[in-house]
């Protein structure tokens, strides 16, 4: 076997193993069975669009996967990169790279832009400059030394994004972005989502605005009652109308 075939059978398992890997996960709200044998795969690179109608387990599993304390895991196994993310605790979590954006954004009051993004550098691991981060956000930018909770919904949202994007991030957790927001905000919000994924930054977004999810997704994954009913690219959700209609509503 030359060098060179070496070299390319590791670069080719390199594109086709999982960067992210959820196997057989279990979570529980104190006695309550939430997340029941979530299994998933994503790619460095890719958007995964987890769906499902409400109350499905969507951001439970998020959570799960961010290793918050609640749901608390009860089984499974969780992968980054080759690290096994079901033994941190959260802020190990995220010391490795996951970052989870919460529906509720949790912007810091009395900081203003700037010392949010400043906050979000101080543990180890470095991400993107303030210059980076005001190059793609010019709205953060034009608001760098004002409150944070006093921007809008659309600029908080784009300020909990750079705020992950300001860690050492490797896989990037959105729990319903564009909830409440114009179009031209969730035009914005898709067009950095977009940007880095060169960039090897990976996300899984949970979206009630399911069209919109799986438009900009490149797989989709459909939960129902805590389980996976459906693993596939997203195209296939968009072209079954019959799984659109069961399971998402749309």
């Amino acid at each position: 076997m030359t060098a060179n075939t070496t070299i390319r059978q590791a670069s080719e398992i390199e594109t086709t193993r999982p960067f992210f890997s959820v196997r057989d996960m279990h979570a529980y709200y104190g006695e309550s069975y939430i997340v029941q044998g979530v299994s998933l795969d994503v790619r460095r690179g890719e958007i995964l669009a987890l769906l499902g109608r409400n109350g499905a387990g969507k951001t439970s599993t998020l959570r799960t996967i961010a290793r918050t304390d609640n749901p608390q895991m009860r089984q499974g196994e969780i992968w980054l990169d080759g690290a096994p993310v079901h033994q941190m605790k959260s802020f190990e979590a995220a010391r490795a790279g996951i970052q989870l954006v919460p529906e509720d954004r949790r912007i810091i009051q009395g900081l203003t832009v700037e010392e949010n993004l400043t906050l979000a550098k101080v543990a180890p691991g470095n991400g993107w400059s303030l210059e980076q981060i005001y190059q793609s956000f010019p709205r953060l930018a034009e608001r760098r030394t004002q409150e944070g909770v006093t921007l809008s919904g659309g600029e908080q949202q784009m300020l909990a994004i750079a705020r992950a994007l300001a860690r050492d991030l490797k896989l990037l957790l959105l729990d319903e972005p564009y909830e409440g927001l114009a179009p031209v905000i969730v035009q914005e919000i898709e067009r950095i989502l977009h940007s880095i994924k060169p960039l090897g930054i990976t996300t899984i977004i949970v979206e009630q605005n399911a069209v919109a999810a799986l438009k900009l997704a490149d797989r989709a994954v459909i939960l129902d009652t805590g389980e996976v009913v459906f693993a596939g690219t997203a195209k296939e959700v968009l072209d079954n109308a019959e799984l659109r209609h069961e399971y998402l509503a749309i």
